[in-house]
């Protein structure tokens, strides 16, 4: 019996440092399915730009500018998996919206260089900020920052840097700690976790309007997440209750998803949408 409880012990403690050690793999999952692009958005009857970013410690990103028909720019961070191709559904829904969107892959997704970390991410979002100011003379008071699931915090952090028109959250955890604890439950996940993504956090010093979008059947990250997310949201700010899975409720529920979204854009205070 010592030794089975040896031995048990003995496999805890390896399956803990492997899971110390390779949590960055764990989450950033940039080869599923692949990085390969496999699609653009002509490829869906979209004109778009490629666009190249450069960031402030040298990482080349790749990214799509797909022109609206209004001043408006939604700038977009996609999750944890896949690239800037696995979002055309999403871009289509924005341009009905009459939004154009600026959406990069991370550092080490699709085509943009590098290795992902989670300083990485950050300041990719902060090139691609830049870029939107600098590069295409888009004001801020003119951007909407979204982001889904794990871009949820990269969105919530950049808003607290800036004074965008608006933060949209989607399907979002308040934190990595928090979602794993969820997750593997007999793990010590909250002492093992050298990542954080908090966007319950960031959202605390977001001081623009805020919509927070959660499916009530996220099968990965429960709703309790977007609630939480939302309470600890300044005003003005928006819960949008839709349903379907974490990752196509917003297909699935795309008439509740779209409504919201066009009364929460509509009752934004410059009326650009319509120019």
């Amino acid at each position: 019996m010592l030794k089975l409880i040896l031995v048990v012990a003995a496999c805890y403690g390896i399956l803990i440092v492997v899971v110390y050690f390779m949590q960055g793999r764990m989450l950033y999952l940039a080869e599923v399915p692949g990085r390969t692009l496999t699609m653009t958005p002509a490829t869906v009857g979209m004109d778009y730009q490629d666009v190249s970013i450069e960031t402030t410690d040298g990482v080349t990103l790749h990214g799509w500018f797909i022109a609206g028909r209004s001043t408006r720019v939604l700038l977009f961070f996609h999750g944890n998996a896949g690239n800037i191709s696995h979002r055309l559904d999403s871009i289509r829904q924005f341009q009905d919206l009459g939004l154009s969107v600026l959406i990069i892959d991370y550092r080490g997704y699709g085509q943009s260089e590098g290795r992902t970390t989670e300083a990485g991410i950050y300041r990719d979002s902060d090139a691609a900020w830049r870029y939107l100011i600098e590069g295409r003379g888009i004001v801020a008071s003119d951007i909407v920052i979204f982001g889904r699931s794990l871009g949820a915090s990269v969105a919530s952090r950049l808003a607290t840097q800036h004074q965008p028109l608006a933060l949209i959250v989607e399907s979002s955890f308040t934190s990595v700690p928090d979602i794993a604890q969820d997750l593997y439950p007999w793990l010590p996940v909250r002492w093992l976790s050298r990542l954080s993504h908090a966007t319950r956090d960031y959202i605390q010093d977001v001081q623009c309007p805020v919509l927070v979008v959660h499916s009530r059947d996220d099968e990965i990250i429960p709703f309790s997440h977007g609630e939480a997310i939302f309470a600890s949201a300044n005003e003005p700010r928006t819960l949008l209750a839709i349903h379907g899975g974490h990752n196509d409720a917003f297909l699935r529920d795309e008439r509740t998803y779209i409504g919201g979204l066009r009364t929460f854009l509509t009752g934004l205070s410059a009326p650009a949408l319509l120019r």
